[in-house]
Protein backbone atom coordinates (compact mmCIF):
# COMPACT_ATOMS: atom_id res chain seq x y z
CA UNK A 1 0.00 0.00 0.00
CA UNK A 2 1.72 3.16 -1.16
CA UNK A 3 -0.22 6.36 -0.63
CA UNK A 4 0.22 9.30 -3.00
CA UNK A 5 2.98 10.01 -5.49
CA UNK A 6 6.57 9.18 -4.67
CA UNK A 7 9.03 12.03 -4.53
CA UNK A 8 11.88 11.88 -7.03
CA UNK A 9 14.42 11.93 -4.21
CA UNK A 10 13.84 9.85 -1.09
CA UNK A 11 14.05 11.59 2.24
CA UNK A 12 16.62 10.27 4.75
CA UNK A 13 13.73 8.98 6.87
CA UNK A 14 12.36 7.03 3.91
CA UNK A 15 15.76 5.43 3.31
CA UNK A 16 15.99 4.29 6.92
CA UNK A 17 12.35 3.12 6.89
CA UNK A 18 13.11 0.85 3.92
CA UNK A 19 16.17 -0.59 5.69
CA UNK A 20 14.13 -1.28 8.81
CA UNK A 21 11.58 -3.09 6.65
CA UNK A 22 14.30 -5.30 5.19
CA UNK A 23 15.37 -6.09 8.74
CA UNK A 24 11.83 -7.21 9.58
CA UNK A 25 11.18 -4.45 12.11
CA UNK A 26 7.95 -3.31 10.45
CA UNK A 27 6.27 -6.72 10.67
CA UNK A 28 3.64 -5.51 13.10
CA UNK A 29 -0.11 -5.74 12.94
CA UNK A 30 -1.43 -2.37 13.99
CA UNK A 31 0.78 0.67 13.36
CA UNK A 32 0.60 4.30 14.48
CA UNK A 33 3.05 6.83 13.03
CA UNK A 34 3.87 10.19 14.59
CA UNK A 35 4.76 12.93 12.03
CA UNK A 36 6.08 10.63 9.26
CA UNK A 37 7.65 11.94 6.07
CA UNK A 38 5.21 11.87 3.16
CA UNK A 39 7.39 9.52 1.09
CA UNK A 40 7.32 6.64 3.57
CA UNK A 41 6.08 3.57 1.69
CA UNK A 42 3.37 2.27 4.00
CA UNK A 43 3.29 -1.05 2.16
CA UNK A 44 6.50 -1.75 4.05
CA UNK A 45 4.32 -2.25 7.13
CA UNK A 46 2.77 -5.67 6.68
CA UNK A 47 -0.69 -4.67 7.89
CA UNK A 48 -3.05 -2.27 6.13
CA UNK A 49 -4.17 -1.11 9.58
CA UNK A 50 -2.07 2.07 9.69
CA UNK A 51 -2.86 5.29 11.52
CA UNK A 52 -0.96 8.56 11.05
CA UNK A 53 -0.82 11.46 13.47
CA UNK A 54 0.70 14.58 11.94
CA UNK A 55 0.94 18.01 13.50
CA UNK A 56 1.75 20.12 10.44
CA UNK A 57 0.29 21.10 7.11
CA UNK A 58 0.73 20.40 4.25
CA UNK A 59 2.03 16.93 5.20
CA UNK A 60 -1.10 16.29 7.26
CA UNK A 61 -3.22 16.98 4.17
CA UNK A 62 -1.19 14.37 2.25
CA UNK A 63 -1.97 11.69 4.83
CA UNK A 64 -5.58 12.81 5.06
CA UNK A 65 -5.93 12.28 1.30
CA UNK A 66 -4.42 8.82 1.81
CA UNK A 67 -7.21 8.09 4.30
CA UNK A 68 -5.00 7.32 7.30
CA UNK A 69 -4.81 10.64 9.17
CA UNK A 70 -6.34 10.68 12.65
CA UNK A 71 -6.22 13.06 15.61
CA UNK A 72 -5.01 12.33 19.13
CA UNK A 73 -8.61 12.51 20.34
CA UNK A 74 -9.68 9.91 17.77
CA UNK A 75 -7.12 7.35 18.95
CA UNK A 76 -7.50 8.01 22.68
CA UNK A 77 -7.55 4.68 24.52
CA UNK A 78 -6.53 2.63 21.48
CA UNK A 79 -3.70 0.11 21.58
CA UNK A 80 -1.22 -0.53 18.76
CA UNK A 81 1.33 -3.22 18.09
CA UNK A 82 3.94 -0.68 17.05
CA UNK A 83 4.50 3.06 16.96
CA UNK A 84 6.91 5.01 14.76
CA UNK A 85 8.17 8.44 15.84
CA UNK A 86 9.86 10.89 13.47
CA UNK A 87 11.81 13.04 15.89
CA UNK A 88 10.99 16.77 15.84
CA UNK A 89 13.69 19.37 16.44
CA UNK A 90 12.43 20.21 19.91
CA UNK A 91 13.91 17.91 22.56
CA UNK A 92 10.89 18.40 24.81
CA UNK A 93 8.47 17.65 21.96
CA UNK A 94 10.52 14.59 20.95
CA UNK A 95 10.33 13.17 24.46
CA UNK A 96 6.62 13.91 24.61
CA UNK A 97 6.03 12.02 21.34
CA UNK A 98 8.01 9.05 22.66
CA UNK A 99 6.00 9.03 25.88
CA UNK A 100 2.74 9.09 23.91
CA UNK A 101 3.96 6.28 21.67
CA UNK A 102 5.10 4.12 24.59
CA UNK A 103 1.72 4.62 26.27
CA UNK A 104 -0.18 3.15 23.32
CA UNK A 105 2.16 0.63 21.69
CA UNK A 106 4.27 -2.37 22.66
CA UNK A 107 7.07 -1.69 20.19
CA UNK A 108 8.35 1.84 19.55
CA UNK A 109 10.51 2.76 16.55
CA UNK A 110 12.37 6.06 16.78
CA UNK A 111 13.88 7.76 13.74
CA UNK A 112 15.78 11.02 13.33
CA UNK A 113 18.70 12.97 11.99
CA UNK A 114 21.84 13.51 14.05
CA UNK A 115 21.12 17.24 13.90
CA UNK A 116 17.77 16.57 15.57
CA UNK A 117 19.39 14.81 18.52
CA UNK A 118 18.70 11.16 17.73
CA UNK A 119 21.97 10.01 19.33
CA UNK A 120 21.16 11.83 22.57
CA UNK A 121 17.65 10.32 22.59
CA UNK A 122 19.12 6.85 22.10
CA UNK A 123 21.53 7.41 24.97
CA UNK A 124 18.68 8.64 27.20
CA UNK A 125 16.56 5.62 26.26
CA UNK A 126 19.15 2.96 27.12
CA UNK A 127 18.46 2.85 30.89
CA UNK A 128 14.72 3.21 30.33
CA UNK A 129 13.87 0.54 27.76
CA UNK A 130 14.73 -2.82 26.29
CA UNK A 131 16.64 -1.76 23.19
CA UNK A 132 16.30 -4.29 20.38
CA UNK A 133 18.40 -2.85 17.58
CA UNK A 134 19.37 0.13 15.46
CA UNK A 135 20.42 1.16 11.95
CA UNK A 136 22.43 4.19 10.87
CA UNK A 137 22.04 5.76 7.44
CA UNK A 138 21.77 9.14 5.72
CA UNK A 139 23.21 11.15 8.62
CA UNK A 140 20.67 9.72 11.02
CA UNK A 141 19.53 6.68 12.92
CA UNK A 142 16.48 4.49 13.43
CA UNK A 143 16.24 2.30 16.52
CA UNK A 144 13.56 0.24 18.20
CA UNK A 145 12.74 -0.77 21.75
CA UNK A 146 10.15 -2.35 24.04
CA UNK A 147 9.08 -1.74 27.62
CA UNK A 148 10.00 1.94 27.56
CA UNK A 149 9.60 3.60 30.95
CA UNK A 150 9.18 7.19 29.78
CA UNK A 151 5.89 8.33 31.28
CA UNK A 152 7.70 11.25 32.93
CA UNK A 153 8.60 12.57 29.46
CA UNK A 154 4.98 13.37 28.69
CA UNK A 155 4.07 17.05 28.47
CA UNK A 156 0.87 19.02 28.28
CA UNK A 157 -0.12 22.57 27.48
CA UNK A 158 1.06 25.12 30.04
CA UNK A 159 0.79 28.84 30.68
CA UNK A 160 3.39 31.54 30.05
CA UNK A 161 3.56 35.32 30.50
CA UNK A 162 0.51 35.67 32.66
CA UNK A 163 -1.90 33.23 31.07
CA UNK A 164 -1.10 32.31 27.46
CA UNK A 165 -1.54 28.63 26.60
CA UNK A 166 1.49 27.09 24.86
CA UNK A 167 2.73 23.56 24.10
CA UNK A 168 6.11 21.91 23.57
CA UNK A 169 7.52 22.14 20.08
CA UNK A 170 5.63 25.22 18.91
CA UNK A 171 7.18 28.56 18.02
CA UNK A 172 7.82 30.82 21.03
CA UNK A 173 6.79 28.20 23.57
CA UNK A 174 8.74 30.01 26.30
CA UNK A 175 6.78 33.25 26.08
CA UNK A 176 5.71 36.08 23.83
CA UNK A 177 8.00 36.49 20.81
CA UNK A 178 9.73 39.92 20.92
CA UNK A 179 9.02 40.60 17.25
CA UNK A 180 5.33 39.84 17.66
CA UNK A 181 5.22 42.07 20.73
CA UNK A 182 6.73 44.96 18.75
CA UNK A 183 4.20 44.55 15.97
CA UNK A 184 1.26 44.28 18.36
CA UNK A 185 2.28 47.55 20.04
CA UNK A 186 2.48 49.26 16.63
CA UNK A 187 -0.88 48.16 15.25
CA UNK A 188 -3.16 51.15 14.71
CA UNK A 189 -6.51 51.12 16.46
CA UNK A 190 -8.35 51.83 13.19
CA UNK A 191 -7.74 48.39 11.66
CA UNK A 192 -11.24 47.30 10.71
CA UNK A 193 -13.27 44.80 8.74
CA UNK A 194 -11.99 41.37 7.71
CA UNK A 195 -8.47 40.54 8.88
CA UNK A 196 -6.15 37.52 8.80
CA UNK A 197 -3.15 36.58 10.91
CA UNK A 198 -1.02 34.40 8.65
CA UNK A 199 1.12 31.98 10.62
CA UNK A 200 -0.86 32.80 13.74
CA UNK A 201 1.03 30.44 16.04
CA UNK A 202 -0.57 30.27 19.46
CA UNK A 203 -2.59 33.41 18.82
CA UNK A 204 -0.74 36.29 20.44
CA UNK A 205 -0.90 38.74 17.52
CA UNK A 206 -4.52 38.00 16.70
CA UNK A 207 -5.50 38.31 20.35
CA UNK A 208 -3.77 41.65 20.69
CA UNK A 209 -5.34 42.93 17.45
CA UNK A 210 -8.82 42.04 18.66
CA UNK A 211 -8.15 43.73 22.00
CA UNK A 212 -6.81 46.93 20.43
CA UNK A 213 -9.00 47.26 17.32
CA UNK A 214 -12.67 47.38 18.19
CA UNK A 215 -13.77 47.60 14.55
CA UNK A 216 -12.34 44.27 13.45
CA UNK A 217 -15.39 42.33 12.32
CA UNK A 218 -13.69 38.98 11.70
CA UNK A 219 -10.17 37.62 12.01
CA UNK A 220 -8.88 34.36 10.52
CA UNK A 221 -6.06 32.69 12.41
CA UNK A 222 -4.20 30.61 9.83
CA UNK A 223 -1.65 28.19 11.24
CA UNK A 224 0.03 25.07 9.84
CA UNK A 225 0.81 23.48 13.22
CA UNK A 226 -2.19 21.82 14.85
CA UNK A 227 -0.77 21.94 18.38
CA UNK A 228 -0.17 25.69 18.07
CA UNK A 229 -3.66 26.26 16.70
CA UNK A 230 -5.15 24.27 19.58
CA UNK A 231 -3.46 26.70 21.96
CA UNK A 232 -4.72 29.65 19.89
CA UNK A 233 -8.31 28.46 20.33
CA UNK A 234 -7.86 28.83 24.10
CA UNK A 235 -5.90 32.08 23.88
CA UNK A 236 -8.36 33.88 21.61
CA UNK A 237 -11.85 33.18 22.98
CA UNK A 238 -13.50 35.80 20.78
CA UNK A 239 -16.55 35.22 18.59
CA UNK A 240 -14.91 37.26 15.83
CA UNK A 241 -12.08 34.71 15.51
CA UNK A 242 -12.04 31.75 13.12
CA UNK A 243 -9.32 29.10 13.20
CA UNK A 244 -7.85 27.46 10.10
CA UNK A 245 -5.45 24.52 10.21
CA UNK A 246 -3.79 25.32 6.91
CA UNK A 247 -0.58 26.25 5.11
CA UNK A 248 -0.67 30.05 5.19
CA UNK A 249 1.17 30.25 1.87
CA UNK A 250 -1.63 28.35 0.09
CA UNK A 251 -4.66 29.51 2.11
CA UNK A 252 -7.39 31.51 0.39
CA UNK A 253 -9.85 33.71 2.26
CA UNK A 254 -13.52 33.33 1.40
CA UNK A 255 -13.70 37.10 0.83
CA UNK A 256 -11.00 39.71 0.13
CA UNK A 257 -9.36 40.98 3.30
CA UNK A 258 -9.08 44.50 4.60
CA UNK A 259 -5.85 43.77 6.46
CA UNK A 260 -3.25 41.09 7.07
CA UNK A 261 -0.99 40.95 10.11
CA UNK A 262 1.88 38.51 10.33
CA UNK A 263 5.23 37.49 11.74
CA UNK A 264 6.30 35.02 9.04
CA UNK A 265 8.89 32.31 9.64
CA UNK A 266 12.13 32.40 7.71
CA UNK A 267 13.57 28.98 8.52
CA UNK A 268 12.86 25.54 7.07
CA UNK A 269 14.18 23.21 9.72
CA UNK A 270 17.50 24.73 10.76
CA UNK A 271 18.23 26.43 7.45
CA UNK A 272 17.40 30.02 6.63
CA UNK A 273 14.79 30.16 3.87
CA UNK A 274 13.92 33.64 2.61
CA UNK A 275 11.52 32.08 0.10
CA UNK A 276 9.21 31.11 2.96
CA UNK A 277 8.73 34.71 4.06
CA UNK A 278 8.26 35.75 0.44
CA UNK A 279 5.57 33.09 0.06
CA UNK A 280 3.75 34.58 3.07
CA UNK A 281 3.92 38.03 1.46
CA UNK A 282 2.58 36.62 -1.82
CA UNK A 283 -0.30 35.00 0.07
CA UNK A 284 -1.08 38.28 1.83
CA UNK A 285 -1.09 40.14 -1.48
CA UNK A 286 -3.37 37.54 -3.06
CA UNK A 287 -5.90 37.75 -0.24
CA UNK A 288 -5.98 41.51 0.32
CA UNK A 289 -8.55 43.68 -1.42
CA UNK A 290 -7.28 46.66 -3.43
CA UNK A 291 -6.42 49.28 -0.84
CA UNK A 292 -6.02 46.67 1.89
CA UNK A 293 -3.13 46.87 4.35
CA UNK A 294 -0.30 44.54 5.29
CA UNK A 295 1.34 44.89 8.71
CA UNK A 296 4.30 42.63 9.39
CA UNK A 297 7.44 42.18 11.45
CA UNK A 298 10.67 40.66 10.17
CA UNK A 299 14.28 40.34 11.19
CA UNK A 300 16.04 43.48 10.04
CA UNK A 301 18.50 41.69 7.76
CA UNK A 302 15.79 40.07 5.61
CA UNK A 303 15.40 41.84 2.22
CA UNK A 304 11.60 41.72 1.90
CA UNK A 305 10.92 45.30 0.81
CA UNK A 306 11.44 44.84 -2.97
CA UNK A 307 9.23 41.75 -2.93
CA UNK A 308 6.48 43.60 -1.05
CA UNK A 309 6.69 46.63 -3.33
CA UNK A 310 6.36 44.48 -6.44
CA UNK A 311 3.27 42.65 -5.18
CA UNK A 312 1.51 45.33 -3.18
CA UNK A 313 2.84 48.76 -4.00
CA UNK A 314 4.11 51.19 -1.42
CA UNK A 315 6.04 49.77 1.52
CA UNK A 316 7.27 51.65 4.56
CA UNK A 317 9.60 50.80 7.43
CA UNK A 318 7.73 52.15 10.47
CA UNK A 319 10.30 51.34 13.14
CA UNK A 320 11.32 48.46 15.33
CA UNK A 321 14.78 48.02 16.80
CA UNK A 322 18.21 46.73 15.85
CA UNK A 323 16.87 43.18 15.52
CA UNK A 324 13.42 43.64 14.03
CA UNK A 325 11.81 45.95 11.50
CA UNK A 326 8.12 46.75 11.26
CA UNK A 327 6.75 47.09 7.75
CA UNK A 328 3.43 48.32 6.43
CA UNK A 329 2.24 48.24 2.84
CA UNK A 330 -0.94 49.06 0.99
CA UNK A 331 -2.18 47.06 -1.96
CA UNK A 332 -2.59 49.09 -5.13
CA UNK A 333 -6.10 50.40 -5.83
Amino acid sequence: MHNGKRRLTQSPASVRWALAAEDGILDAGKFVLFDPATDLDLSRATSADVTVLHDKMPDAAFWDTAGVLRTKDQIAGMRFDAAYIALPRSKVAARSHIAAAAACADLIIIDGQKTDGVDAILKNMKPRAELLGSLSKAHGKIFWARKADVADWATSEHLVDGGWHVAAGIFSADGVDPGSSLLADALPKDIAGRVADLGAGWGYLAGQALERCANIAHISLVEAQHSALSCARKNVPDDRAAFHWADATAWDATEPLDAVIMNPPFHSGRARNDDLGRAFITSAARNLRPGGWLWMVANRHLPYEPWIAERLGSVEDIGGNRTYKLLKARKRL
